[in-house]
Parts: structure tokens; C-alpha cells; sequence
């Protein structure tokens, strides 16, 4: 049996200390926006032509004056992803392709543009924020219901770790936040709770079992009970999701990578905050037997 129990501490600190750092990077560094939330113009291009590379294709548009300009491979070296500021200009877009066909000639074809206005990106920013608010809200009463108010206490703070730390990797990185970025920490929500869940419900039994097991052994117990089933959840998924960030193309990279982090500190929050937030409550037997007489 694994003493998962003896370092309760000493990794309560270190999530206290990413939390907090954290917040400070959200704070004065902020997130890195993509077009979804502050507008801005997304081409994807295509060249006939293999020697044209990513480093040509930026300094030609930097030459236009467009501000921010993002130029990355897309698929392969001949496919390029181009993101670009807000631009009052309607033109711009044959402005581009009359430069890019005066200097590299005839040869790209624009497969996709897509604009996004400053007013429909803060209203998609909202809607962000208010899907992740809801989901945390939701989960919250969930648990609230399902299990007694330290469970439920628990398992929220193991969520709002989750997602900031998460937030904070990806401003530390300057990792780019879009939608897909928005239904990753969703995603990564409902992954950590499903974990927590499931040594809940195994602490909650144990808590019936064993009358003269203290909760700092017993959630250790029960910890190490449900790890075949973490650990085989939790690497099959990172498979899949390694998979997707080698070989599912740039779209996806943001999104795999955060659902990696997400399911990594998913997997951790649940042994060494969503326990030992019980264990700092000193939840006992009496607990749940007295919430079992109540319904």
C-alpha cells in the first residue's frame, strides 16, 4: 500500500504555492487571447510553392502594417495558419493576396478567412466565463447533494485548483486561449470531478466499514483502493491526448495540451487536496451516519 497520507502536507503546500503564483501570472501577465475573444482576421493559406517558409511569410505581412501578426504551419510546410489584429480596412483581405501574389507570385490559395468584430469577441469572452462559472456551480450543489457539505467543499476546491493552475501554465507560456481552450476546461471540470467522485464513494463506504479507522488512514485506504482504476483512466486518456498533440495539427495542439494538464493535475487534485480537505475537517463516521439519518 502506497502512504499517499504521509506527504498530505508537503503537497498541500506546493498546491497552495501554484495557486498562488498562479493568480499572480493572471493578475500582471494575463492570458494570451486569440481572436475569439479580442477579434481579429484568420486566413489559411496554401502554397504551391515548398520554399516558401513561415519566416518569408511574416516578415512580408509585418511589411503591411496589420499589427500582431501570427504565421505557423498548418498540417504541412505548405499550409500556413495566419491570425491578425482588428483591422478597420474592408479591403484588406485583396490587399494581402495582391502583396503576397507580388512577391511570391501566383502561388497560394486561400482555402479560409474568417473575421471576428471586438463586439461578438467580448460577447464570446462572457459566455465564457459564465460556462465555466455555471459548470463549477453545478458540480458544487452536485456534490452538496450527493454527499455531505466537506465532500462538497472538497471536491470545489480540487476544481478551482484545477482550472488555475491550468490558466496559469498557459499564461506563464503565453499559450494562445480560444474556444477550444474554453471546452477543454470544461472538459477538464468534469474529468476531475468524475475522479474525486469515485474515492469519495469509496472513503463514504469505508466511513460505514470501519468504525476505529481514523479519516488521515482511512482516505489513504480508500486512495489506494480506486488507483488501479485512476491510474488506468488517466493514462489511456493521456494516450489519446498525446496522441492528438503530436499529430492532430496546430488547431488542436491548445486544446490537447490543456486537457493533458488538466487531466494530470485532475488525477492529483483528487488524492491530495479533495482528501485531505477531509482530513483537515476531521469528517468521521458520525458524518455520514448522521446524514444517513437525516434522509
Amino acid at each position: 500500500m502506497i502512504a499517499f497520507n504521509k506527504y498530505y502536507n508537503q503537497f498541500n503546500i506546493l498546491s497552495i504555492s501554484l495557486v498562488v503564483i498562479s493568480l499572480f501570472l493572471l493578475t500582471f501577465k494575463g492570458l494570451n487571447f486569440g481572436i475569439d475573444f479580442k477579434g481579429g482576421t484568420l486566413i489559411e493559406l496554401r502554397s504551391t510553392d515548398s520554399k516558401i517558409n513561415v519566416s518569408s511569410l511574416r516578415d512580408n505581412l509585418n511589411s503591411m502594417n496589420l499589427g500582431d501578426v501570427s504565421v505557423k504551419n498548418f498540417g504541412n510546410e505548405t499550409d500556413f495558419l495566419i491570425k491578425f489584429e482588428i483591422n478597420n480596412n474592408k479591403n484588406i483581405i485583396e490587399e494581402i493576396k495582391g502583396n503576397l501574389d507580388k512577391s511570391f507570385g501566383n502561388t497560394f490559395d486561400f482555402r479560409r478567412v474568417e473575421n471576428v468584430g471586438p463586439k461578438v469577441s467580448a460577447e464570446l469572452l462572457k459566455s465564457g466565463v459564465i460556462a465555466i462559472a455555471v459548470a463549477l456551480t453545478l458540480m458544487l450543489i452536485y456534490i452538496w447533494i450527493r454527499f455531505e457539505w466537506q465532500f462538497s467543499l472538497g471536491a470545489i476546491l480540487a476544481l478551482f485548483h484545477d482550472v488555475l493552475v491550468t490558466l496559469g501554465l498557459f499564461s506563464l507560456l503565453g499559450l494562445e486561449i480560444n474556444l477550444s481552450i474554453i471546452a477543454a476546461v470544461l472538459t477538464i471540470v468534469g474529468y476531475s470531478m468524475n475522479d474525486t467522485v469515485v474515492i469519495f464513494d469509496r472513503v463514504r463506504e469505508n466511513l460505514r466499514k470501519y468504525s476505529d479507522i481514523k479519516i488521515y488512514d482511512l482516505t489513504n485506504i480508500s486512495i489506494n483502493e480506486t488507483l488501479s482504476r485512476t491510474l488506468i483512466t488517466s493514462i489511456t486518456t493521456l494516450l489519446a491526448l498525446l496522441s492528438i498533440f503530436f499529430f492532430g495539427g496546430e488547431i488542436l495542439k491548445g486544446f490537447s495540451l490543456a486537457m493533458i494538464f488538466g487531466v494530470v493535475f485532475g488525477t492529483y487534485s483528487s488524492i491530495y487536496i479533495a482528501n485531505t480537505v477531509l482530513v483537515r475537517l476531521r469528517v468521521s463516521q458520525k458524518t455520514v451516519l448522521r446524514d444517513d439519518e437525516s434522509n
